[in-house]
């Protein structure tokens, strides 16, 4: 169910061959696949993530498929500065600014959502690409629809009253929206200003 989402995020970012982009909460990897489609062998791919666990399964996977140009940094987005994590990028042969940046599923759990909006923000480019994927209550009439993904949403401890796309609404220019089913899936792509 949430892997439209996650297709309409990655094509909404103005990628391109060689393009540096951010997967913030990258968890084990689960965009990696999509975004090397998009980068190719030239691109880079920086996946932060707070789990240690969630960081091996996502090089294990990086390594399996021979993926080479993954940065992997373990950090908490909420508390670490834009700065020193881009000091680490580079220092592992990123650019300190990448080209676009994502995060799908991950702002609704994070508290302040807000401060985890702001650091992937400053790690982006200015004019670079940024795109938020999150949920909300859906708006569909079937029966037990808003009930599942409320209950969905709980088990996996996101909140999903919170609407962490108003960041990049409110912060980003030529902003554009999509959703999915039903209108639990949302999706929100914008420009960095300048």
């Amino acid at each position: 169910m949430y892997r439209a989402g996650r297709v309409l995020g990655i094509r909404s970012l103005d990628l391109e061959p060689g393009h540096q982009v951010l997967d913030l909460a990258c968890g084990t990897g689960m965009n990696f696949a999509q975004l090397k489609d998009r980068i190719g062998p030239s691109g880079t791919i920086v996946g932060i993530d707070r789990s240690a666990e969630m960081l091996t399964q996502a090089r294990r996977k990086a390594d399996r498929r021979g993926w080479s140009n993954i940065i992997l940094l373990q950090a908490d987005a909420t508390t670490s500065s834009a700065a020193s994590l881009s000091a680490s990028i580079a220092s592992e042969g990123g650019k300190a600014l990448s080209d676009a940046a994502l995060a799908t599923y991950a702002l609704s759990l994070m508290k302040p959502w807000e401060a985890a909006w702001e650091t992937m923000k400053d790690l982006t480019a200015p004019s670079g690409s940024l795109c938020v994927v999150d949920m909300q209550d859906p708006a569909s009439r079937i029966p037990g629809m808003t009930a599942l993904a409320r209950f969905a949403c709980r088990l996996g401890g996101a909140d999903i009253t919170v609407q962490p796309w108003r960041g990049l609404e409110r912060d980003c220019t030529q902003v554009t929206g999509a959703a999915d089913r039903g209108g639990h899936l949302q999706v929100r792509t914008g420009r960095r200003r300048p």
